[in-house]
């Protein structure tokens, strides 16, 4: 049994495209459906900073720092809604062999660096995993506005308001594991991407729209240990 464990999320972009859900859905293991905002699909970019990893109840200040950014999208499972990840790239071998093995979550090793400064965020990422299909992403984010909780319903909500992930087993089964943490505060915010090859890397095509796009300071949270779906 694997320990559940405790972190802060810091610095998080929420930069979401539009995407017809039949194209999602082709992508999704057996036991898992879409969930649609407004019958569209979404898939979301997602880069932070993973801040004092460690086993839950253990005090904080004794963790370790993982910058990563993902690709997810939104789905249900007997109705329970929740994201499914199609890939997350990590600083930090140990911590990428440790989450594929007992979270059963698709983390690739790439070489991240993020940088906060003047207001503003860089996020810089190329994976590094040996056989894996190359991706990167380079991109700054400045907040801007005041910070606003979600409205139960809005997009903002869909987008963001998630308590549990979805993943599959080495058997085909699914797996999940819960989150807990306060609601998320969320600002808007001005978003440059210079690079993101995540789409391609994937299996999807780029996209061509300017995504909608949240920043939030960040949360702290606790995740329960994966378990199998029954």
């Amino acid at each position: 049994m694997v320990l559940p464990i405790a972190m802060g999320w810091r610095h998080l972009l929420f930069a979401n495209w539009p995407v017809d859900p039949d194209i999602v859905a082709t992508r999704l293991p057996d036991g898992l459906s879409v969930d649609t905002y407004d019958d569209r699909a979404w898939l979301s970019v997602v880069p932070y900073l993973n801040v004092d990893v460690r086993p839950r109840g253990v005090p904080g200040g004794v963790g370790f720092e993982l910058p990563e950014f993902n690709l997810r999208t939104y789905v249900t499972c007997d109705g329970e809604p929740g994201i499914y990840f199609f890939s997350l790239d990590a600083e930090g071998v140990l911590g990428v062999l440790g989450a594929r093995l007992f979270h059963h979550l698709p983390y690739y090793a790439a070489a991240i660096d993020l940088t906060a400064a003047d207001g503003a965020i860089a996020f810089e990422s190329e994976r590094r995993h040996p056989g894996a299909f190359p991706a990167t992403f380079s991109g700054t984010y400045t907040p801007v506005g005041e910070a606003f909780v979600p409205d139960s319903g809005s997009l903002a909500a869909f987008l963001t308001e998630r308590y549990r992930y979805y993943t599959t087993g080495r058997d085909g089964a699914i797996r999940y594991a819960n989150i807990d943490h306060e609601p998320w505060s969320l600002r808007e915010v001005s978003v440059e991407i210079e690079t993101n090859t995540l789409f391609e890397a994937n299996g999807f095509e780029p996209p061509t729209d300017s995504p909608i796009c949240y920043y939030s300071r960040g949360v702290d949270i606790t995740s329960s240990r994966n378990r199998r779906w029954s």
